[in-house]
């Protein structure tokens, strides 16, 4: 039986399974440990030859003359070891801040310069698979592959009715490679746990089987031509985001074929600048769309690449590569946005809450020692000024947190985490002073102003208030931030907000801004003025009335009622 024909547990219980299940796995390996033990002396001589080499290199004085060398040799290792291990270097090919470029450059090549595997192979998969001779499928197919990747290779086609494609065809015998790996990962990890700091060893294993669950959905294409067209609808609205269609007759478990997308890597900066195309606002698309995905739509793309992202010539950025996804739930998009602001606003206490919400922190623990440690380790990292902060410098600094304190990090959030890593790393390729808070703040500041949910509402009201007491200077703050987008309309949001303090829901708000403008009995007069200040040129008068009116008209009559202050009886007498 070939590999990609095994069944189910049910079926046959002593073999690799098509869905990722750990205990499976591990009873098929069970029975053949001289696979297992064949496999782990490879990978332990492959890493021990790179390091004598490099530690020979040192010896003998040769480490700046042999680098180049040693870096090929390090991506020829990666790939000679297979799939799991060309994707960690994927990873790193996308931190310039963490890899030296003589070997940033070579690992670079893994994202879409893989050697590839056999043509007869490939197109004896594709007819098999689809059950038609190639010449019946297409009418012209590229004679080798364009772009070979960790686990299939690409071929471009024209189907016989005039459209251009891609055709990605899965590695042959790739199931028993990611079985096997993932089996070890995960034996690692059950060893490696008790030198880890105790929650992030707990979780280890849940890390690898999330892992493992996301690359077995990678490799079946039509699920991942099933996440396509749903990351498609999410950015129906999004001129700036562009998503291949999938063409469903001529797809299959282990054959994808989608349109073809005419542009380059946004690593290749010198075409960039060639064609004239904006490097900042690029970065500013790429950002902003995954926060989008993570957000907004909860859906995001967990392996983003280079080589699974492109610039297009009219400035669009192309999406590919849609196997491996996840998902978020509101109340998680909803947290990560308080985490942002509360982190900006340096909040430790809320902060602390939040990670006790997303899991970062089991439930009964105490959060009044964490919270000091918090404000010492993250206020260092974002320095005197938000626009000093980075994504791998808190990674960094949070990873302190695990040995003094019970921090843990959820299955889920391993892929975020990288998501966001990649995407930074890739934004740093193309301007190495980037810094992700003044693409991402703006929009987390945007999405509470506008509040388009009850939840989002809450989160406003949560972060404008503090003990009790109206945040003027917060509110000051995120509106200045989210104008700092040249793209943000801030009338809209004025009539959104107007129509909620008019409405049942905003009576809190209300309430509490009128204490606020009273506060310790004095009128704030001082505070509106600087906020009038502020909005007042997106704000023109003409404007603004037409605004109230819009506000006005939504609400009942009965509401306005509720609103105004209830006028006396007359007496009839």
């Amino acid at each position: 039986m070939s590999q990609h024909q095994l069944v189910s547990p049910e079926q046959r219980s002593n073999e690799p399974q098509r869905y990722y299940d750990p205990q499976a796995i591990a009873r098929y390996y069970r029975s053949r440990p001289w696979v297992v033990i064949w496999r782990c002396l490879r990978i332990v001589w492959g890493f021990a030859s790179f390091v004598f080499s490099i530690k020979l290199d040192q010896w003998r004085n040769r480490t700046e003359q042999n680098k180049l060398k040693r870096a090929t040799q390090l991506r020829k290792l990666l790939t000679n070891l297979g799939p799991t291990f060309i994707k960690v270097g994927q990873a790193l090919s996308t931190r310039p801040d963490l890899v030296r470029q003589d070997f940033l450059d070579e690992l670079i090549k893994l994202q879409d310069q893989l050697p590839p595997f056999d043509n007869a192979i490939a197109l004896s998969i594709i007819e098999q698979e689809l059950g038609r001779s190639i010449q019946k499928l297409f009418s012209q197919i590229s004679p080798r592959p364009v772009a070979a990747a960790s686990l299939g290779q690409v071929y471009r086609a024209k189907l016989h009715t005039g459209e251009e494609v891609a055709v990605k065809v899965q590695r042959p015998n790739l199931r028993p490679v990611l079985t096997l790996d993932l089996y070890l990962m995960r034996w690692a990890a059950s060893w490696i746990a008790p030198w880890l700091p105790l929650n992030l060893g707990h979780d280890l294993t849940l890390i690898v089987d999330e892992f493992g669950t996301k690359l077995f959905e990678e490799i079946n294409y039509l699920n991942e031509g099933r996440n396509a067209e749903r990351f498609a609808l999410n950015f129906q609205d999004d001129p700036t985001v562009k998503v291949p269609a999938i063409y469903w007759r001529y797809s299959s478990i282990r054959v994808l074929t989608l349109e073809w997308i005419d542009g380059f890597k946004l690593t290749d900066t010198e075409r960039i600048e060639a064609l004239g195309l904006d490097t900042a606002s690029l970065i500013k698309t790429g950002v902003t769309s995954g926060l989008r995905q993570l957000l907004e739509h909860g859906f995001f793309h967990a392996d983003p690449h280079p080589g699974n992202l492109f610039a297009l010539p009219d400035g669009r950025m192309g999406y590919i590569d849609f196997g491996m996804m996840d998902q978020l739930d509101q109340d998680t998009k909803e947290t990560i946005v308080s985490c942002v602001v509360d982190l900006i606003n340096q909040d430790y206490q809320s902060l602390a809450q939040a990670f006790v919400k997303l899991g970062f922190l089991a439930p009964n623990t105490d959060i009044q020692p964490i919270i000091p440690a918090l404000e010492a380790v993250l206020g260092e990292a974002i320095g005197e000024s938000v626009g000093d902060f980075n994504f791998k410098t808190i990674t960094d600094q949070f990873s302190e947190l695990m040995y003094d304190y019970p921090f843990r990090v959820p299955a889920k959030f391993s892929l975020i985490i990288r998501s966001l890593v990649t995407q930074e790393g890739l934004a740093l390729s193309l301007d190495r002073n980037f810094k992700i808070v003044e693409v991402s703040y703006p929009y987390v500041a945007q999405r509470l102003l506008t509040g388009e949910t009850p939840q989002m509402r809450r989160r406003l009201i949560e972060v404008l208030f503090k003990d009790g007491k109206f945040q003027w200077e917060r509110l000051e703050n995120m509106i200045a931030i989210a104008r700092s987008d040249q793209n943000f309309d801030l009338l809209p949001t004025a009539q959104l907000g107007l129509q909620y303090l008019l409405s049942e829901e905003g009576q809190f708000l209300r309430r509490e801004l009128l204490l606020a403008l009273t506060e310790d009995d004095q009128l704030h007069g001082a505070e509106i003025q600087s906020l009038w200040n502020l909005v007042k040129d997106d704000l023109p008068p003409e404007r603004l009335f037409n605004v109230a009116l819009n506000a006005l008209s939504t609400i009942s009559s009965d509401g306005i009622g509720a609103i105004l202050p209830k006028a006396p009886a007359v007496s009839s007498k």
